[in-house]
């Protein structure tokens, strides 16, 4: 039970900077329009406007299947399922996909997609999740 404690609070810390992650674009919008018009400097505003809602979209749609993931296996994890440990390593194999995604996909314009600041807070919640990956290892 011990080592469950110590597993539990990256999990709740991972799950907390999910929601910020999830959070940031839509509490400081000029980080994603600015990013948007530097790409594309003949975009209207319009258009600017119509991309930087389909990028929340998107961010909130990650982040709310992030919460989720980290929801679930917290659930697991304190019920005592042996299966928690490989849905935690799976679901961080999808984080780092994802992460690694934001951080380097180029789109049209051959900057990268997303804002490079968005892209890195995609990457704050794996570094927990890393670190139960490994506490459960450790414990097994």
């Amino acid at each position: 039970m011990t080592s469950q404690r110590h597993v539990l609070v990256p999990m709740y810390i991972g799950a907390a900077l999910t929601v910020l992650a999830a959070l940031f674009p839509f509490l400081d919008r000029a980080v994603l329009t600015d990013h948007l018009e530097a790409s594309y400097p003949a975009y209207t505003p319009a258009a600017i406007g119509d991309a930087v809602s389909a990028y929340l979209a998107i961010l909130a749609t990650v982040g709310v299947l992030g919460l989720a993931g980290w929801l679930a296996t917290i659930m697991a994890a304190r019920a005592g399922k042996r299966w928690a440990p490989w849905l935690a390593a799976g679901l961080l194999v999808i984080a780092l996909c994802v992460a690694v995604a934001g951080l380097t996909i180029r789109d049209v314009s051959g900057d990268v997609g997303l804002a490079p600041l968005l892209g890195w807070l995609l990457v704050l919640p794996c570094v927990p999740g890393a670190v139960a990956v490994v506490l459960w290892r450790r414990a097994a």
